[in-house]
């Protein structure tokens, strides 16, 4: 069944409530093949790590919404705050004003990545657009100052890092869901992640071969995300930033997916015990309340744009950067991880998810079992019937969306032993089902 206007989905369509059958046929869903993808669920309210159906059933959720919802569903600290300040002042440009919830927030975010020197926070308002900045700064750095106008990135196999054009180019180009643009966007240098030093050795190469090309690296610390849920250890970290400093590159850690503690650290680069260039924050920055993201630049890159110069300036400037409202979420969600247990919750997770998912690693069609952090995968060799295997899960009482070919886990750090059993548990059950359709 389909969301596109044909007979089955307006009939479908009619048992739910009146603004779904009234809206369903103007809508243009994400990632989806709108002539045969099943109707969408209808969602009337959310609560802990609990999604409500308009239908009545309830799921528990094992993704937090994209991975946003790290403090649980209408947390009552992130509400009040957001109230308060819907009271006050919902939003006022960024351009020649500014407002307490701002720079509270970059003070605070600064405070986090101490003792680093990444102290200074540029707003935006989605990730793709933070990594859309991070790579203008890191090409105007090397303007500025007059060193040669390099202008292709080193990126990485299995990466991803947004949906706009500048970020589709530095995903990986062929085995990315952007390959269909491949010789239509930049081209830049996609190569394997230095595992071993035999790869650093390689990568080294090609990097001394392009280096009056290059003007930065940019990378996943620890976990490749929306590629495939790929982990790779700190010793890759410390490698990209000998490498960055032997040829004179600017660093970009994307931290939208592993930022906040997803990983175990607050940052997944503190891990590793190294510093990038810029970074880049979105996803869990409020709670997974309100759009909100940050690219944050060392002093060393800021310094270049200082300038009497107009011309040197950072022109860039999103309309709702810095929304007073998303600001407001992202101060209370800071103190959640200042007052409440999350790092210990991620750790407790952790061993949750080490021992419900090891009974999938026997399983047929299973190619591997991983968990680092709040992060739980089971890759298959394949996954024939996307929808269908969604709609399992949904029949099991969970939200677990696979992709590709892995089924992963990536709660609320809230969510309690017995939810995540039941998460896990539906993976298991799910997973072994599907073992006679592949032995055939």
């Amino acid at each position: 069944m389909s969301v596109n206007s044909s007979e089955n989905n307006k009939k479908s369509a009619a048992a739910l409530p009146q603004w779904y059958a009234a809206g369903i046929d103007h809508v243009w869903l994400p990632y989806a093949q709108m002539k045969t993808a099943p109707l969408p669920l209808a969602v009337v309210g959310t609560e802990g790590c609990r999604i409500r159906l308009a239908d009545g059933r309830e799921l528990i959720d094992g993704i937090a919404s994209w991975w946003t919802a790290c403090h649980g569903y209408n947390h009552p600290h992130i509400r009040a705050a957001v109230e308060r300040q819907l009271a006050t002042m919902p939003h006022v440009m960024f351009g020649g004003m500014v407002h307490e919830q701002a720079l509270s927030l970059a003070k605070r975010l600064a405070g986090l990545l101490a003792p680093s020197d990444l102290n200074r926070v540029f707003f935006s308002d989605s990730g793709s657009v933070a990594v859309e900045v991070a790579l203008k700064m890191a090409l105007q750095y090397r303007f500025n100052r007059g060193i040669g106008r390099r202008t292709r990135f080193l990126a990485f196999k299995g990466a991803y890092h947004g949906d706009t054009a500048g970020a589709m180019a530095v995903c990986d180009p062929q085995d990315g869901m952007h390959a269909l643009f491949a010789g239509v966007l930049p081209q830049h240098i996609v190569a394997d992640l230095p595992r071993s030093e035999d790869a650093l050795a390689a990568l080294d190469a090609i990097v001394a071969r392009e280096a009056e090309t290059l003007g930065g690296i940019i990378v996943e610390p620890l976990v490749q995300g929306a590629g495939g849920m790929i982990f790779h250890d700190a010793i890759v970290l410390r490698r990209l930033r000998a490498l960055a400093d032997k040829h004179d590159l600017l660093l970009i850690f994307d931290e939208i997916f592993t930022g906040f503690g997803r990983t175990g650290a607050l940052f997944a680069f503190q891990e590793a015990g190294v510093v990038p260039d810029i970074v880049t924050l979105s996803k869990a920055l409020t709670g997974g309340t309100l759009p909100l993201a940050a690219t944050i630049a060392s002093r060393k890159v800021f310094d270049a744009f200082w300038s009497d110069d107009p011309g040197r300036a950072l022109m860039h400037g999103p309309t709702f950067m810095a929304n007073a409202l998303a600001c407001a979420a992202a101060n209370a969600s800071l103190d959640l991880f200042e007052r409440e247990p999350r790092r210990d919750q991620v750790a407790a997770i952790e061993t949750a998810l080490r021992v419900g998912l090891e009974p999938c690693r026997g399983l047929a069609g299973v190619r591997d079992v991983r968990v680092k952090g709040a992060i739980g995968v089971v890759e298959l060799d394949r996954i024939e019937d996307l929808n269908a295997l969604r709609q399992r899960f949904v029949d099991e009482g969970v939200f677990i969306r696979p992709f590709g070919n892995v089924v992963y886990l990536a709660p609320a750090f809230t969510v309690t032993a017995a939810e995540l059993a039941t998460l896990t548990a539906a993976i298991a059950t799910v997973i072994g089902d599907l073992r006679p359709s592949r032995s055939r």
